[in-house]
């Protein structure tokens, strides 16, 4: 099983790379889901189908190739509202109108946190070889993907003191505090989004899954998408392709002229140029180029003929992903942790130490690593980046480890 996510900027294309990818990998035997993430729901108007009849079922648009789209009142509807009975009755305890409580409990990201669960659901039982997922533009995708890791992270704060209120409160306790205690099915509510979040995370960094940036070769689309590798990097995903779009064929003569056409002469170098930065910008990773087609490709057929176009075959759709994520190894009395951060520099990059944990800033990106036991009894000695590459070096902490 293998998991292709593919983003990018807005406009881009990504919804019709991902769709052609899909047909061009279900056409060559491989029985595949495309879905997709973003709320615009164009997916549909790109393959040709009605999806919206049928949400939250996979539709058969030809044999091998199911696609879907994500409902998630059908997702989150009962598991939800359990806690949001309960977070009402706090409300209403110190008079919150109703109507206004009614609207301060709805849960924020509900569609995203569907689309994760969605996801986790047809990998773990569905029928398919490839899993392709259409995701929202990158400032949203980039929520996406930091979502499980980051309310996984809250929920393990939560429960513990949420059990310790049930188990300490009184019942006399609690009304004389004027707060209802928690019913037990809120606390397994959370306790299951809590299980269910590390499992979607685990599956998103695993060597199953991969990001593939759609891109045009325009020079604020790229610096973009060199930021999104950035930040994809920090939070432990593995971007393995890039795919640039809508690249204009050579400029040509007119009909029955020798002289080039200098609208298209322009942008074809444009372009070209645009390419040389994107292979210097993101060397190490494959690049495919798509060419602009005459015509918008709606429907299977014109979408196999766009991905007819891209490089590789199905075996490269359903290689393991050769995972680049945080490590740590020993390095003479100490240890030595990196993160691959392509892209970064030093400059970017806040470090903090809070506890057991190492908080990692880059620009309005943050994630929080919980370090690993022999890192908590250690102190930070120094940290730099290099070659796209954060390394943070610790030593022991006399204090709490003694040196032998």
């Amino acid at each position: 099983m293998r998991v292709l996510l593919f983003t990018g900027k807005g406009g881009v294309g990504k919804t019709t790379t991902a769709a052609a990818t899909a047909v061009r990998a279900a056409r060559s035997g491989v029985k595949t889901l495309v879905m997709s993430t973003d709320a615009a729901h164009s997916l549909g108007d790109a393959l040709d189908v009605d999806l919206a009849g049928r949400p939250g079922e996979p539709v058969e648009v030809e044999p091998g190739l199911f696609a879907l789209q994500v409902s998630p009142p059908h997702l989150l509807g009962a598991s939800w509202r359990v806690v949001q009975d309960y977070l009402l009755s706090v409300l209403g305890t110190v008079g919150v109108d109703p109507v206004v409580a009614e609207e301060l409990t709805r849960l924020p990201g509900a569609e995203e946190v569907a689309a994760l669960l969605e996801l986790r659901a047809q990998v773990e039982s569905g029928p398919w070889d490839l899993v392709v997922v259409d995701c929202a533009p990158t400032a949203e995708t980039l929520r996406l993907l930091a979502l499980p890791e980051a309310l996984a992270w809250h929920l393990e704060r939560l429960l513990p003191a949420q059990r310790g209120l049930i188990r300490t409160l009184r019942p006399a306790a609690a009304a004389a505090a004027g707060v209802p205690l928690p019913d037990p099915a809120v606390v397994d509510a959370v306790t299951g989004w809590h299980r269910q979040m590390r499992q979607v995370h685990r599956l998103l960094t695993g060597d199953q899954t991969s990001v593939r940036l759609v891109l045009t070769p325009e020079r604020v689309v790229i610096a973009e998408s060199r930021r999104t590798w950035t930040s994809l990097s920090l939070y432990g995903f593995v971007v393995d392709a890039v795919v640039v779009n809508r690249v204009f064929p050579d400029a040509v003569a007119d009909a029955g002229r020798r002289t080039p056409d200098p609208w298209r002469a322009g942008w074809n170098t444009t372009q070209q140029q645009g390419l040389e930065e994107v292979r210097d910008s993101f060397a190490g990773l494959a690049v495919q180029v798509t060419p602009y087609l005459p015509a918008e490709p709606i429907g299977p057929d014109a979408l196999a003929q766009l991905a007819a176009e891209q490089d590789g075959g199905p075996e490269d759709l359903l290689a393991p992903v050769a995972h680049r994520g945080m490590a740590v190894d020993r390095d003479g009395d100490g240890f030595l942790l990196t993160l691959p951060l392509p892209g970064a520099h030093a400059a970017d990059l806040v470090l903090q130490r809070r506890g057991d944990e190492l908080l990692v800033t880059l620009g309005e990106h943050r994630r929080v690593l919980t370090l690993p036991a022999a890192l908590q009894r250690c102190v930070v000695e120094r940290a730099a980046v290099r070659e796209g590459r954060l390394a943070v070096r610790f030593v022991p902490d006399e204090e709490v480890w003694p040196r032998g």
